[in-house]
């Protein structure tokens, strides 16, 4: 499903699901940046026990950055990662596990999408150079002007995908990283570290949730264990709410969409390539500091707390009077299946199901309307009830047709309002418009060249009363052109490109019009809708994917070789005789070896992360899988408007095919490329002051060679197996660092080992259930939330998970200095008209300011205008301070400027004054952490590592 559109419905419609993350800031002392203590409490008010990261969602912004510049080479993006992860790491501060988990090879199912959005990125980025390439010499044929192209090679983020040389290398700055951490940082002292690399087979999301599965199953785990899932992928909410864990967050970054992007050619702000002229940049300020930049401001992060979400859920799908007995576990179970219907990574959505349109909302109405006939729930731990399905799904069939018919006059109700706006704006604009130094602006444009002042101001007014005089009079019969000009007597004949409406998209299926089934079978599938057989096929297919999905989900991969094989859906009055289909699958299949999956999903573009001989099958005309590699393919819109919501319609990967020319080439593999191309498995790290380091210790100096055993008793319940690591990483071993800007550990004390997940008989079924002792969160919402909603208002949530923590205030004594600076007569305030009081300011301390000069200082500069105090301030007596001889007297406004960087840090304005924001914890000493004392003598930081501690 989209990712964007999901999550924007299910903040609107649960919105006390989200919480802003109060993030404690590093502090540079004497110019060396002081990293976060994560050892200390965390500053949201929760302790979380495990953090798991889905890497890939980290790799692929730090790699490829949409809103700063990218690094310029491979360096600067492990540097990017480890930054990204330590920032999460202080914000979430763990204090059991962290499992990192890079995406290996993926199942079947899965490659069909990495083919497809591999094929189109590499599409889309010729396509793009090439019209890059042609506005650049129309510009410069015409006299324009561009800064010099860069001559630098082209990230290709293809090779962020397992097998590649660069997820080998990332997997080697891992261990690094993770070493460097477990000896230097303090917040890592006692934690178990897993990771889980690109060798591992399985997405690095699935990889989690197997871990969480299995670990479940195990007599010593603890069931109130707090986790917390740092990912972007609408699916981590299902997966999350799969798990039946009482305690499971899941953190992201917020989505902000629209974000400004510089030209591609010019790299100026406010135009794309295509639209690019090749004008100068003018010179904003004397010395052009108020230039545009690509803003470099770090994103802020957000908590979904499912526990809320399954309070949310269990309000919704609480049922009266049913046959049998409500289990909520199971409704959320049937909730989670129902989304998979509009849409997910392994299938299309059903052409009926849009989420935009409150698809989700139609399903679960006619869920509860039906589940009464049912006689039960549609699944159970992760198995599919088909015949109670097909109730569900015929139900959905009989208002397709009228689905349909609103779709398209919501569509054309659109194109109306969007036609109207623009003549009313044509209609609005003015006639004529002064230029150059003299165009309007904005009042808050800082960037306005408006601003500037003007070589030859009498010149520049002339040239604007010459243009106002040579404009022709307009008349009130005048008639308009498309651009706001009048037009010649007469008229002329408007061009396409002039028209009021956009071109739409050619539809031949137009599912609003009667006979949509049969055009959608022969425009789609290219068959007649009355051939019955295939059919059923589709449905069959599809029947089989969705109980693919939950298995997965709930039970892990089903099969690595299943996939649907079509690409679109059928309809919901499809699903007629269902229940008797077959949802069973080849059991003891394996998934592909890493260059394998790579010849399955990149195109020949991408070739070149591939072995010469490999590479060579994709482009070689006598190639016998040269079809795998189309150089074009077609996208087919499907009633979308943008490419990018298209189907690409790639030809499906042969496995046989595929194997059988791969085996004549694989005697061309080199030690290193066989390396790569096997299946690896997760490493455990623990620094030397966790229990388990003695025993692991104990293991390389006995030379096990079998599996042994994990004690839980020595970290916090996981179980599992150990096996000595050829490449290990030892106490009083040098640690080789990977990347040359970062040290070597000279002094290692951590240790790793192989680690594997506790093994179950293939048939085994994981119970989709809240284990026993379990303790249920305390309720979140009130009364009051059930009727919250962000549609047709501002929705602001909290900050941090303690629902009471108090809102940002001024003291006393800053409400006396804004009483005493604020400009008199301007308000109503209690000090709006008071005079400072005569005693208080003595020597120099006090100037009176200077006509033209600012009279409100910056004391509140990072602060919103919401947030800044309400109402009036409280009554009390101006106090006298002496000043004593050598000693600079504690005025109001200065101990208010002392903390003031302290106190309103960047996003952390609602919270109580405070280093880092949170409420001031007290110090082994008495006094307020992080304040400074008076007359304190600050320590340099040591010379080398993050921390010194034994």
């Amino acid at each position: 499903m989209g990712v964007p559109a999901f999550f924007r419905w299910l903040s609107r419609k649960y919105p006390s699901i989200i919480v802003n993350c109060v993030e404690e800031k590093p502090k540079e002392c004497n110019g060396v940046k002081i990293p976060v203590d994560a050892s200390k409490p965390n500053p949201n008010d929760v302790e979380f026990d495990n953090l798991y990261l889905d890497m890939n969602g980290i790799i692929h912004p730090c790699t490829h950055p949409e809103d700063k510049p990218a690094p310029k080479n491979e360096d600067e993006m492990m540097v990017a990662i480890f930054e990204y992860i330590d920032r999460l790491f202080s914000i979430v501060r763990p204090r059991r596990l962290l499992y990192m988990a890079i995406d290996g090879v993926a199942p079947r199912a899965k490659m069909n999408q990495q083919r497809s959005r591999r094929f189109r990125a590499s599409k889309e980025g010729m396509e793009a150079a090439v019209e890059k390439q042609r506005v650049r010499e129309e510009i410069l044929a015409k006299g324009g002007f561009l800064p010099p192209e860069e001559i630098k090679e082209r990230f290709d983020s293809n090779c962020i995908t397992p097998g590649t040389e660069f997820m080998d290398n990332l997997a080697k700055c891992l261990r690094y990283y993770i070493a460097d951490r477990l000896n230097n940082d303090p917040g890592w002292k006692n934690l178990t570290v897993i990771l889980s690399d690109a060798s591992a087979p399985g997405e690095g999301e699935h990889k989690i949730m197997d871990y969480i599965r299995r670990q479940r199953a195990q007599p010593n785990h603890d069931p109130n264990t707090h986790h917390c899932l740092c990912g972007a992928d609408a699916d981590l909410i299902m997966l999350g709410l799969a798990t039946h864990e009482p305690n499971f967050t899941i953190i992201r970054e917020e989505f902000k969409p629209n974000k400004p992007k510089p030209c591609g050619l010019c790299n100026q702000f406010g135009h794309e390539v295509k639209d690019c002229e090749g004008l100068p940049r003018e010179k904003k300020g004397k010395h052009d500091e108020l230039a545009d930049s690509l803003p470099c401001a770090e994103g802020e992060f957000i908590f979904l707390r499912l526990n809320v979400l399954r309070e949310y859920l269990e309000r919704e799908l609480t049922m009266a009077s049913l046959p049998f007995t409500f289990d909520v576990e199971r409704s959320i179970d049937d909730w989670v299946f129902m989304c998979f219907f509009v849409g997910n990574d392994f299938l299309p959505h059903l052409p009926s199901l849009e989420i935009r349109e409150g698809a989700i909302d139609r399903l679960v109405n006619i869920y509860k309307n039906v589940v009464h006939k049912t006689g039960g729930y549609l699944t159970e731990s992760g198995y599919v009830n088909l015949q109670r399905v097909q109730m569900i799904m015929l139900a959905v069939g009989e208002v397709e047709d009228s689905i349909f018919k609103k779709r398209k006059d919501d569509e054309d109700s659109f194109r109306r309002r969007q036609k109207e706006k623009r003549k009313r704006m044509k209609r609005d604009q003015p006639a004529f418009t002064p230029s150059g130094i003299l165009t309007p602006h904005a009042l808050s444009s800082r960037n306005s060249p408006g601003s500037h002042v003007a070589s030859n101001p009498r010149h520049a007014a002339y040239e604007m009363r010459m243009q106002n005089n040579s404009s022709p009079s307009i008349s009130p019969n005048t008639s308009f052109t498309s651009d706001g000009s009048p037009s010649p007597i007469g008229g002329i004949k408007r061009k396409a490109e002039d028209s009021d409406s956009e071109p739409e998209p050619e539809d031949n299926v137009r599912l609003w019009e009667a006979g949509w089934k049969q055009r959608y079978y022969k425009n789609k599938f290219d068959v007649d809708a009355a051939d019955e057989k295939f059919r059923r096929k589709v449905v069959q297919s599809y029947v089989e994917g969705l109980c693919w999905v939950l298995r997965y989900y709930y039970q892990g991969c089903a099969s690595w070789k299943w996939y649907y094989p079509f690409h679109y859906a059928p309809f919901a009055s499809d699903f007629e005789g269902i229940a008797d289909m077959p949802s069973d699958f080849e059991k003891g299949t394996k998934p592909f070896k890493p260059l394998e999956q790579l010849m399955g999903v990149f195109p020949a573009a991408s070739g070149n992360f591939l072995p010469p001989s490999w590479r060579k099958l994709m482009s070689d005309p006598d190639s016998s899988i040269i079809d795998f590699y189309p150089e074009d393919f077609a996208i087919d819109l499907n009633g979308k408007k943008y490419a990018w919501q298209g189907v690409a319609l790639l030809p499906f990967v042969d496995e046989r095919r595929l194997r059988a020319a791969l085996e004549e080439v694989y005697p061309d593999l080199t030690p290193e490329e066989t390396r790569r191309n096997s299946l690896g498995g997760d490493v455990l790290f623990v620094g030397k002051h966790h229990l388990l380091h003695d025993f692991i210790l104990e293991l390389y100096q006995t030379g096990s060679t079998k599996p042994v055993d994990v004690p839980p008793e020595l970290c916090h319940g996981i179980q599992g197996k150990f096996s000595l690591d050829e490449e290990a990483i030892l106490p009083d071993q040098i640690v080789c660092s990977p990347v040359p800007m970062l040290p070597d550990l000279t002094q290692n004390t951590a240790v790793s080992i192989n680690f594997k997940d506790p093994q179950f008989a293939e048939d085994y079924i994981f119970k989709a259930v809240m284990l026993p002792g379990a303790r249920k969160p305390a309720a979140v919402l009130k009364p009051s939330d059930w009727e919250k909603s962000s549609n047709g208002r501002q929705w602001k949530p909290q900050l941090g998970f303690n629902r009471d923590r108090r809102p940002v205030h001024l003291d006393q004594a800053a409400f006396r200095t804004l009483g005493h600076v604020m400009p008199r007569g301007s308000g109503t305030g209690v000090y709006s008209n008071a005079a400072p009081p005569p005693a208080t300011y003595q020597g120099n301390l006090y100037r009176p300011l200077l006509r033209g000069q600012a009279q409100i200082p910056k004391l509140m500069s990072n602060m919103r205008p919401q947030d800044s105090w309400r109402g009036p301030p409280p009554l009390f007596q101006p106090q006298r301070f002496d000043r004593g001889v050598g000693a600079e007297p504690l005025l109001p406004w200065n101990r208010m400027l002392q903390t003031q960087n302290a106190a309103f840090q960047p996003n952390q304005y609602q919270m109580i004054a405070g280093p880092g924001g949170y409420p001031p914890r007290r110090d082994d000493r008495g006094g307020r952490q992080g304040y400074p004392r008076e007359g304190r003598k600050y320590p340099l930081p040591p010379p080398s590592g993050r921390y010194s501690w034994n």
